[in-house]
């Protein structure tokens, strides 16, 4: 099922939401580029097990609406408040990919009574790109493929190629990354200023500022490519060992020979990791209700 939240006057969020149960809601909020399709996997075994699952389209991305202004994180951090109060998700588990858990790891600072637990899957993190941190001043997001558009079964194969153990609805889920355009080819949905604007925003407002104001447990999910560089492994051991320091209640995962998108890659170790963290939050807090009685 589908809702529509107001965030603003001028739009309005989609979140696909599954019932579950009576446990404890999860809120999936996915990355830069991407959309809330990319974690039904996920999202179906998180339901399974009896939670309440909420995933949301982020201004600009899946179905929600594309504001005509760019935006940055503050913006997005807002959008997620707004749509945890409109749909009372306090206390929640909190999961973001990528760009997505640079906005978990924030809202969770700065709203610690909507964040019972924080999932990073992949994220969180320093800015990284195919193997190595860019330049902070860069304006370079040519990567992003402005112009590399395709017929949509071209797509199709290529996504196929690149990412070959997700499932057809994960190819289908990235697809809708995309709009067709006048000429029947496919390019990105999000406008590439618009792409600019969070970009730039992701290096001006690093996660590793938000660490020590974030409270619950956090689990680390971070994905290693196959043969990575040892320059990239170290930096990525470092910034790990680094958020696991500052942050109060945290842990690591390691997914080695992993696709950046561990929610398609692997969406049953993903699930399994998210129900691992929210027994941790449910013992914590069955400890800390048994103290207060």
């Amino acid at each position: 099922m589908n809702v529509s939240v107001p965030v603003d006057d001028s739009v309005r969020l989609n979140v696909r939401q599954r019932p579950g149960g009576s446990g404890r809601p999860v809120l999936l909020v996915h990355g830069l580029g991407s959309n809330s399709r990319m974690w039904d996997e996920v999202a179906a075994l998180l339901a399974a097990a009896g939670h309440p699952v909420h995933a949301v389209d982020m201004r600009g991305h899946g179905e929600s609406d594309l504001p005509r202004e760019s935006f940055d994180n503050a913006t997005a951090v807002a959008d997620l408040a707004a749509v945890c109060d409109a749909l009372g998700l306090g206390g929640a588990l909190l999961a973001g990919h990528s760009w997505g858990g640079n906005i978990a790891m924030r809202l969770a600072a700065v709203r610690p009574e909507l964040a019972a637990g924080l999932a990073l899957v992949d994220g969180g993190g320093p800015v990284d790109v195919q193997g190595g941190a860019l330049p902070r001043d860069t304006d370079d997001v040519g990567w992003w493929g402005p112009d590399a558009r395709a017929p949509r079964e071209a797509m199709r194969t290529v996504l196929r190629a690149i990412h070959p153990r997700w499932s057809a609805a994960a190819v289908d889920a990235s697809l809708s990354d995309m709009v067709e355009g006048p000429d029947g080819l496919l390019g990105p949905r999000l406008p590439l200023e618009h792409y600019r604007s969070v970009w730039r925003s992701m290096w001006n407002d690093p996660p590793a500022r938000w660490y020590p104001d974030v409270r619950v447990p956090v689990v680390l999910l971070k994905a290693v490519p196959p043969n990575p560089p040892p320059t990239w492994l170290a930096w990525a051991r470092q910034w790990v060992a680094d958020a696991e320091a500052a942050l109060p209640q945290a842990e690591s995962r390691w997914y080695a020979d992993s696709d950046h998108n561990l929610h398609a890659d692997h969406p049953d170790r993903v699930a399994a990791d998210l129900l691992e963290l929210a027994r941790t939050v449910d013992k914590q807090a069955g400890a800390q209700a048994a103290e207060r009685s």
